[in-house]
């Protein structure tokens, strides 16, 4: 370890990952917060704050000037040196499994949009919006990636929070009802694949057929449903359109969800949201303010219209 390493072992090395934390949050050429006001919100004396900023200085993560009565100001940060100071690490994003382009082109937005805010950045997929939520409140993942509509759900019932919404469109293009072909929605004893772990096929599920008592439920996973359907052992699901005809075979017809429903759903359904921990309420101010959306979305759309091979 060199001993530049070894200072930020220190007392004042440890406010100044702190301090590198907080600095994520703020712009070049704009007011800083009080010296004394970083002291109350670390726990910390004056001399320390001012101790761990010229540590980032002399990082290079940072530059200030002051400017008299008006105090000290933000020349410019090197976002890179700041989050690898902040002791924050590589983020670990849980997603669905890449089965489509539309979440192929997500996690190459996703990358690209971290890569520039000079936030290390991995990605694990895992299905289903629930495995993916347990993983982050054990705290083996940093972010998770669901649909809005799920994550509205468990920032009631768990501590997460809302990191960032990526408008209609980027989760799913659309859901729809799926019945074997020859089938008929009023049979009675019905067979119905649900994914329980999927929240949004779920909650559909449940919606589209509420008030029928004869259903039959078939626990399946998407990877499942090709055979099903072919084997005759299920006669209708809600899912997930994307590229699904070329899944599923000409077997399946694919039917409008009703107005209701769409209406309800649809928005909230379609787009992407990723939440993280609330305990890590500073870290998740930094990546909220570290990501450029417009790029994550660029990025997605020019993967869907094939200009820009995923890279994830």
């Amino acid at each position: 370890m060199t001993g530049f390493d070894e200072r930020f072992l220190t007392r004042n090395g440890l406010a100044a990952q702190q301090l590198a934390v907080l600095l994520l949050n703020h712009e070049p050429d704009t007011r800083l917060p009080r010296v004394r006001d970083f002291a109350e919100e670390l726990g910390v004396g004056n001399g320390t704050v001012q101790a761990a900023l010229q540590l980032l200085e002399t990082a290079g993560a940072i530059r200030t000037t002051a400017r008299g009565h008006l105090g000290t100001f933000l020349v410019d940060s090197d976002r890179s040196v700041l989050w690898r100071l902040s002791g924050l690490g590589t983020l670990l994003a849980a997603m669905p499994l890449p089965y489509s382009h539309r979440y192929e082109g997500l996690a190459t937005g996703l990358r690209a949009a971290f890569e520039q805010a000079g936030a290390p950045f991995a990605i694990t997929f895992m299905r289903g919006a629930g495995t993916r939520t347990t993983a982050l409140i054990e705290g083996k993942v940093d972010l998770v990636v669901l649909s809005r509509f799920a994550a509205d759900r468990l920032i009631e019932e768990r501590p997460v929070e809302l990191v960032a919404d990526l408008g209609p469109g980027t989760y799913v293009g659309a859901h729809g009802l799926l019945l074997r072909h020859g089938a008929s929605l009023e049979t009675d004893g019905l067979r119905v694949a649900v994914d329980h772990a999927s929240e949004d096929q779920r909650i559909l599920a449940e919606r589209v057929f509420a008030g029928r008592a004869d259903i039959r439920w078939v626990e399946a996973s998407y990877m499942q449903l090709r055979d099903l359907f072919a084997h005759d052992r299920v006669d209708a699901t809600l899912w997930n359109l994307d590229e699904v005809q070329d899944r599923l075979g000409a077997g399946v017809d694919v039917l409008p969800l009703g107005d209701e429903v769409t209406r309800d759903l649809s928005s909230r359904n379609s787009s992407a949201a990723i939440i993280g921990r609330t305990e890590g309420a500073k870290a998740l101010g930094a990546v909220r303010d570290s990501l450029d959306l417009s790029l994550v979305t660029t990025c997605q759309a020019e993967v869907l219209r094939g200009e820009r091979a995923p890279s994830y």
